[in-house]
């Protein structure tokens, strides 16, 4: 029923009450609330307790009830200390910045001056006794002012006055209302304040200035927020279907309680206990079930609704809510409200389907920061395999936010998004810990997955399945039982910056069609592989750290073919990449690096694609080929590794294309066991042993290389290694160019064999081969040299400018040399050792340099022409009185001299330097002058050494 209201009986100008003094203007009267609203009953509170203050008389304050105990506390302040009430001692501290302090005055009466303030009698008077229309136990406030007796102001009766009381009743309210507008100490206005509900406490911020002022403060508005919301940070509705926390602190709002008291004021209420309660200044319904609120929230949808499209507000306060079976076909918010971390202790939990449903119709549905729970009971002969706790069907969108999200069903999962047009997001939830799969996506549900924990779970942390293609960003997937993703079924997705790892299968895993994205992920730890792709899965893997997986960090097989292009692969415990089984994929400007076993591995006739990858600083060697395995290699760096830079072996027939394969700590490329393939174009360089062997059957092509700088030699061939080399440059290496040994037969053509440290090509211990074309020059041994029973062929080759022989051939050997050009070499173009007959035909040997001759005509001891590396042929001999070993030889002209009178033996015909130069004999050389130390005694260069890539294999 509206209660009385007085009206003045003619309008006041309100002035200021002091000479001099700029004071803040005070609204209209009109600003200061309805009459009869409860702002109108606050100022009456606070008039008449500027009244009572200066006449002594008593001031009585009664509020409404708060949310738990009927009467809210008395407010603090931001420090946190207690306000105290007013008292007869109280000392005036205004906190408020806007509020401006006046100047003393007599507190005798109202000043004379005629810039007296004089406000209508009636005006306050109707702000005293105005109350709520609809606000039966708003404060009342009781007063005296003189010897009047003590009367409720609210119920005071209307009475015609004459002008006389009119002008004392308008001087008396003059000093009460400068005393509550001016005088009265904040605090116990804030006291007065703390007893008001929130829309109290806004109708009384319209009276003044001041009172706005006052009323805004921030632990006032707390104190209200936490009563209804429980949450200890302010949560604000930044979007439609966004709710975030921010810490005031943070926040740029000077009030940031208020503002998201406003944003959420609108919500309805689930809070066991509280439905039979009324709150008096405050309209929030209260209900003990959820349903109840949704049902509430549908009727009452189109006033719920805001204008920017907020659909209904449910608050879900503290409390395990079980039975209730949740349909959610409609744009409402369903948020948790608690102390703490508020998910933790709002539990929605079910025995029976499913805890939670969105279906077709909630487009702009919200869940947040409650925990799901779906608990079938053991011993229910129910079949739980389409129910989870949170599922999502066809054709709507909801989003989920900040929830724990639990099932201990065996089977099925624990969220399934499924159906056309189901497109949730989902983000910041914990789905872990469950008996099944935590995350389902399948059936061509879409949807976005941000930040969230799927961990521990008993099988896959995420399945997506039949043509399913979500959006998973920054997820933390790890320590589940089984795979971290598993994508099948023609699957897809786009997963991005995710962190997946310490899983005891793969940590993402693709099979039967599924082709996903994944980009920018850390895939690492995984107690198998890091990304296993099989049975004809496809997917692009883009800029991931794949790493310290205890097998392989990506496994391709069975006609699969994916792209592996930008990633990091490194630190495995077993190799970087490994494709087998007729696998395929492109594997691209991978870096793999610090794997304990291969780079990459192809076998069991799998065709990849391996092109711009760094390949480098392998435990063990860098791409190994073998099983019949295939690909394409191409314009890849491989450097640095501790075995071969690249093996093929076991009928395998990759192509070898524009690599860079380099500073190996054995060998670059290693044939054997029936490797095949191609090598083209192609550096290989710097290698502890030689940059190409071919071995045991093996019998590729290569072309078109340039190998240098080998420690061990350029090329090696033996064992009974074929091969053809064809227009390679070969030069720069530390011993022979190409050796060809022990029963082997490579064809050689159109090479250029130049610069070594050593010979040229080495044919020795019965190898073969044939030599055809070739340019052979400038090496610091023979251009050629045959020894020990091999045989080769040398057809037009043109051997030159060598610092020692053109063609040597030695210890039983022969060869056939037809249409060769040898010339302008140190010790002559054809150099043969005794009992050698060689077939010759239609060669030209000419302007070679004949230092042997001249040396002996001079009367040199040999030595003087001999290097490290260079060995002249000639007639040597032993010496009987010198004890002379088979392991020495002497030249001719030290016999003459060195030895003159001694027992001497001719031996042969062959190449060696002279021990008697050298200073290895007892008696000195009296040709050579000082003599060199030198122990090396071998008359062949020294034999190049295997790979031992199989023994450490």
């Amino acid at each position: 029923m509206p209660s009385a209201s007085c009206t003045p009986s003619r309008p006041y100008v309100r002035r200021s009450r002091r000479k001099g003094v700029n004071r803040v203007p005070v609204p209209p009267r009109a600003n200061a609330g309805p009459a009869g609203s409860p702002a109108g009953a606050a100022a009456a509170a606070a008039t008449t307790a500027a009244a009572a203050a200066g006449s002594g008389a008593v001031v009585l304050v009664s509020g409404g009830s708060s949310s738990s105990s009927g009467t809210p506390d008395p407010p603090v302040t931001t420090s946190g200390a207690s306000i105290p009430g007013p008292g007869p001692n109280l000392i005036h501290h205004p906190p408020y910045d806007l509020r401006r302090k006046s100047p003393p005055h007599n507190d005798g009466g109202p000043s004379t001056s005629s810039s007296t303030s004089t406000v209508s009698c009636t005006s306050l008077h109707n702000m005293a006794c105005s109350t709520s229309s609809n606000n039966s136990t708003s404060p009342t406030v009781f007063c005296s002012f003189d010897n009047a007796p003590l009367v409720s102001a609210r119920k005071r009766p209307r009475r015609t006055q004459s002008v006389s009381s009119v002008e004392r009743e308008s001087q008396t309210n003059t000093v009460a209302a400068q005393y509550l507008l001016h005088d009265l100490p904040d605090e116990v206005i804030l006291l007065v304040f703390s007893y008001l509900m929130e829309k109290d406490l806004c109708r009384v911020s319209q009276v003044c200035r001041r009172f706005r002022s006052i009323a805004n403060d921030v632990e006032l508005w707390k104190k209200l927020y936490q009563s209804l919301y429980e949450y200890d940070v302010p949560l604000f509705n930044t979007e439609v279907c966004r709710f975030e926390f921010e810490n005031v602190s943070d926040c740029e709002h000077a009030n940031p309680w208020k503002v998201s008291f406003q944003q959420l004021y609108r919500g309805v209420h689930v809070r066991q206990g509280y439905q039979d309660l009324k709150f008096d200044g405050r309209k929030v319904p209260f209900f003990n079930t959820i349903q109840a609120a949704l049902d509430y929230a549908d009727e009452k949808n189109s006033q719920l609704t805001t204008e920017n499209g907020d659909g209904p507000l449910v608050f879900i306060h503290s409390g395990t809510y079980t039975g209730e079976f949740l349909v959610i076909d409609c744009d409402v918010s369903l948020i948790g409200a608690a102390p703490g971390n508020v998910a933790e202790s709002v539990i929605l939990d079910r025995e029976s389907e499913s805890t939670i449903m969105f279906v077709e119709g909630a487009k702009q549905a919200y869940l947040g920061h409650v925990t799901l729970k779906f608990s079938p009971d053991v011993g229910s002969t129910t079949p739980h395999h389409k129910h989870y706790a949170l599922e999502i069907g066809e054709n709507c969108s909801p989003t989920v936010d900040h929830c724990i999200i639990r099932s201990s069903s065996v089977v099925g999962s624990t969220v399934c998004v499924s159906g056309l047009g189901a497109n949730p997001t989902i983000r910041h939830c914990d789905i872990s810990d469950c008996e099944n799969v935590g995350l389902y996506v399948t059936d061509y549900a879409q949807g976005l997955y941000e930040d969230n924990e799927i961990s521990r779970n008993a099988l896959a942390g995420i399945w997506v399945k039949n043509c399913a293609s979500p959006i998973m960003r920054r997820n933390h997937i790890h320590h589940g039982r089984d795979v971290g993703v598993f994508t099948f079924d023609n699957g897809m997705g786009y997963f991005e910056s995710c962190d997946i790892h310490n899983n005891r299968i793969a940590g993402f895993e693709v099979k039967a069609g599924a082709n996903p994205t994944v980009v920018n992920c850390e895939i690492h730890h995984g107690q198998t592989g890091g990304i296993y792709v099989h049975e004809n899965g496809l997917g692009q893997f883009l800029d991931n750290k794949i790493h310290s997986n205890n097998f392989a960090g990506v496994w391709i097989t069975s006609n699969s073919n994916p792209t592996i292009r930008r990633n990091e692969i490194y630190d495995g415990q077993q190799g970087g990449v490994y494709i087998f089984g007729e696998g395929r994929g492109l594997i691209e400007h991978n870096d793999i690096h610090g794997n304990a076993l291969a780079g990459i591995q192809i076998r069991t006739s799998s065709d990849p694609i391996v092109r711009h990858n760094v390949i480098h600083d392998g435990q063990h060697g860098g791409i190994y080929v073998h099983e019949k395995g295939r690909g394409l290699v191409e314009e890849n760096e491989v450097h640095s590794n501790s075995l071969a830079g690249v093996w093929i072996t076991t009928g395998s027939t990759p192509i070898l294309r524009r690599n860079r394969i380099h500073s190996g700590k054995q060998v670059g490329v290693y044939f054997y066991d029936n490797g095949h393939g191609r090598l083209e174009d192609n550096e290989i360089f710097n290698h502890m042993y030689s940059g190409v062997q071919i071995r045991t059957g093996s019998n590729p092509i290569i072309r078109g290389n340039k190998i240098w700088g080998g420690q061990n030699g350029g090329v090696l061939v033996y064992n009974g290694g074929l091969g053809l080399l064809e227009q390679n440059e070969i030069f720069d290496n530390a011993m022979a160019g190409v050796w060809i040994k022990t029963e082997s037969n490579p064809t050689l053509k159109l090479n250029k064999i130049f610069d070594g440290r050593d010979g040229g090509i080495c044919v020795f211990s019965g190898g073969k081969g044939i030599l055809e074309s070739n340019d052979i020059f400038r090496n610091a041994q023979a251009g050629v040299l045959i020894s020990t029973g091999s045989h080769p062929i040398l057809r037009r080759n043109r051997i030159f400018d060598g610092q020692a022989a053109g063609v040597e051939i030695t210890n039983t050997a022969t060869a056939t040399l037809e249409y060769n050009e040898i010339f302008n070499n140190r010790f002559g173009g054809l150099c043969l050792a005794s009992g050698v007959h060689p077939l010759l035909k239609e060669n030209r040997i000419f302007s070679n340099q004949d230092a042997i001759e001249k040396a002996v005509t001079d009367g040199q001891c040999l030595y003087k022409i001999s290097s490290y590396t260079s060995f002249p042929m000639h007639d040597f001999y032993r010496c009987q009185t010198c004890n002379t070993t088979d392991r020495n030889a002497i030249c001719v002209n030290c016999i003459k001299v060195c030895h003159a009178g001694h027992t001497v033996e001719f031996i042969r015909h062959d190449r060696f330097f002279c021990d008697c130069g050298a200073g290895t004999l007892n008696n000195q050389c009296q040709l050579q002058g000082e003599p060199t130390q030198d122990t090396d005694t071998l008359y062949d260069s020294a034999a190049p050494v295997g790979s031992h890539t199989l023994m450490v294999n």
